[in-house]
C-alpha cells in the first residue's frame, strides 16, 4: 500500500471537505495548513442560516453568468473565505499557512489569502481568474497546481 506524501493527503482531504458543498455548480473545498497540522477548512455555500441554493436555485445559473464573473451574484461563500473564517471564529492564526484547494482561487479570495498571511497555495483544478495569477506573482505566494499521485 502506498503512503500518500503530505501534499497528496491534504490535497483529499481538500477533496473530502468539498463534498459538504451546497453549491449547484461547483463543490470547491480548503484546507489550511501549517507545520503539518490542518487549522482550518472550508467548502462553498451558503451562510450558515441562510437557505442552500439547492432549496431556492441558483440566481447565476438562471442568469447564464460564466464561472469567473459576478461573483456578487453569488449568495454563497466561498470555500477559501470559509477556511479564513473558520479560523477567525476559533481564534486560530493561520498567518504563514499552506492552503490547499481544490480549485484555484479567485481574484476576491486571492486578495483575502494574501492579507491573511497565506505563504502558499497548492490547487486541484483551474479557475478562469487572471488577476488571481497576477495578483499572487505580486505579492510573492507561491502558487502551484498540484500533481496528484493518490486518488481518494
Amino acid at each position: 500500500m502506498r503512503r500518500p506524501d503530505w501534499d497528496d493527503y491534504f490535497m483529499n482531504i481538500a477533496k473530502l471537505v468539498a463534498t459538504r458543498s451546497t453549491c449547484l455548480r461547483r463543490q470547491v473545498g480548503c484546507v489550511v495548513v501549517k507545520d503539518r497540522r490542518i487549522l482550518s477548512t472550508g467548502y462553498n455555500g451558503a451562510p450558515s442560516g441562510v437557505a442552500h441554493c439547492g432549496e431556492i436555485g441558483c440566481l447565476r445559473e438562471t442568469k447564464g453568468v460564466p464561472a469567473g464573473e459576478r461573483h456578487e451574484l453569488c449568495r454563497g461563500v466561498h470555500a477559501e473565505q470559509n477556511a479564513i473564517i473558520q479560523g477567525a471564529r476559533h481564534g486560530v492564526s493561520i498567518l504563514g499557512g499552506t492552503v490547499y484547494c481544490t480549485d484555484q482561487p479567485c481574484n476576491i479570495c486571492t486578495k483575502m489569502l494574501i492579507n491573511a498571511g497565506i505563504q502558499e497555495i497548492v490547487y486541484l483544478g483551474d479557475y478562469p481568474d487572471e488577476m488571481s495569477v497576477e495578483l499572487l506573482k505580486e505579492a510573492g505566494v507561491f502558487c502551484h497546481r498540484h500533481k496528484e499521485g493518490g486518488k481518494l
